[in-house]
């Protein structure tokens, strides 16, 4: 049988067990935040490293939040909503405790359901002890398709 790109379904299914693992794909050497830093440097960092979110870690390395450009935002109105200009804030003030993770045996097909069927942009990969070895995004799983084409 053929699916409508006139390859073999069975081919597909074969190539569905041979998925690439996220570690292949995923970003190792993450830019973190902390939950004390001041706002405005967690901006500049995401506008210098050209990335739209970052993990908040703990002193013990622990994941307690992500921020992104989204959550950046409401420094804007904040401000404007208290007639006051952008003031010494923190990124604990603006993080969120939303977020999702996966485990480093996933493939990218399982991260690519995620993706498909949630409004997560990107997920933090840990592995079996639970810490965080890294992070992918929706933009390293079209890396892997343009790879598998």
């Amino acid at each position: 049988m053929k699916n409508f790109q006139n390859r073999s379904v069975d081919t597909l299914v074969q190539n569905e067990n041979e998925a690439p693992s996220v570690t292949k794909y995923m970003t190792k050497d993450l830019i973190t935040f902390k939950p004390d830093m001041d706002i405005s440097v967690a901006i500049n960092s995401l506008l210098q490293h050209r990335i739209s979110g970052a993990p908040v870690l703990n002193n013990n390395g622990e994941v307690v939040g992500l921020i992104d450009d989204k959550d950046c935002l409401n420094v804007l109105f904040g401000s404007v909503y208290n007639r006051r200009p952008v003031g010494p804030e923190t990124v604990s003030n603006y993080m969120s405790n939303v977020m999702k993770s996966c485990s480093v045996h996933d493939s990218i097909m399982d991260v690519a359901y995620v993706f498909s069927t949630s409004p997560y942009k990107r997920l933090l990969v840990k592995d079996d002890n639970n810490k965080l070895v890294g992070q992918i995004s929706r933009r390293d799983i079209l890396s892997a398709i343009k790879d598998m084409m």
